[in-house]
């Protein structure tokens, strides 16, 4: 079994207060916020999980008051994350009261490499926020348990809690059978094993999720391993902490959203131009505002241009 526990706490709360600062937004309602919350501890576990070089980007696409949920996590720990409400939110709205009122929601899990070869595309896994039966989840955590087992064929059990000063969350993985040995360095012969496989496995999840919300956000983590797993053997690595563990970091960049301009063409943002001094432009994240008036614009464009032909021909 591999396990992972992550505490998110200064760069939960920097989320939150960028969040809070934002005039045009607002504070995030109780129950949105226990939401990205615990996506945020999520997308992290999921990060360390993979040690993936570059950005996971853990995604739902809600059909409730909750339009958009977002967490970026880079390879090296630093994250951001945003939501779009849309419309009045109970304090106390469910999982589906918020993202999956008409079962039409989604769950998007996106691998951005750092370094992309030539033509290459980031990898995206798309799930529903239901079963088969389409029988609708209940919780980020049953998601994403669903996504890994069908994606990943990797039998997982989550427990995730959030509030204003902590996004946390408990990663429980089996590892594959050929995989037992590699903590240890060398692999038991399990070919004669009379004990099923899987027994392991669900004895340490039910452990694992006998873990309860108060718990997970306000115990520290090795009075959290030592209540659940005492009588199991554990092999527990140095935590990341500090500037190599999970921080508050945003991408934006005023380069950024100049190619974003471009991307709109010269005629759309001369037309914005017309109807007031300059392009304002907002990162969702991070509540940085970036301020193009036509001067800067018309530098994007001349920039863009391809350099004029020259003859080598004599005249």
């Amino acid at each position: 079994m591999r396990g992972v526990l992550v505490r998110l706490t200064d760069a939960w709360q920097e989320v939150l207060a960028r969040r809070n600062a934002n005039t045009s937004h607002g504070a995030y309602p109780l129950s949105v916020q226990n939401l990205l919350g615990e996506l945020a501890a999520a997308a992290v576990l999921l990060q360390s999980n993979i040690k993936f070089d570059g950005a996971l980007v853990l995604q739902i696409f809600g059909d409730g008051p909750v339009k958009l949920a977002v967490v970026e996590v880079s390879s090296d720990f630093g994250l951001r994350a945003t939501a779009t409400v849309v419309g009045p939110v109970a304090a106390d709205a469910t999982f589906s009261q918020l993202v999956n009122v008409g079962n039409t929601g989604r769950c998007a899990i996106t691998l951005d490499p750092k370094t992309r070869q030539p033509g290459q595309q980031p990898y995206q896994g798309v799930v529903p926020l239901s079963d088969a039966h389409q029988a609708k989840f209940g919780s980020v955590a049953a998601v994403l348990q669903h996504y890994m087992l069908q994606s990943e064929q990797l039998d997982t059990t989550l427990v995730l809690a959030s509030d204003d000063k902590v996004a946390a969350g408990l990663l429980i993985q089996r590892l594959p059978e050929q995989g037992v040995g590699n903590l240890a360095g060398s692999a038991p012969d399990v070919s004669t094993s009379a004990i099923d496989p899987l027994e392991d496995y669900r004895r340490i999840a039910t452990l694992a999720a006998s873990l309860k919300a108060t718990e997970l956000r306000e115990l520290d983590a090795q009075t959290v391993l030592h209540r659940l797993f005492w009588e199991e053997k554990l092999l527990r690595f140095e935590p990341l902490q500090g500037a190599q563990g999970p921080h508050f970091s945003c991408t934006c960049s005023r380069e950024r959203v100049a190619r974003m301009i471009l991307g709109l063409g010269a005629d759309e943002a001369a037309s914005v131009l017309q109807e007031r001094p300059d392009i304002e432009v907002g990162c969702d994240f991070c509540g940085a505002q970036y301020h193009f008036d036509a001067v800067d614009v018309a530098q994007i464009f001349r920039q863009s241009d391809p350099p004029p032909q020259t003859s080598n021909a004599l005249q």
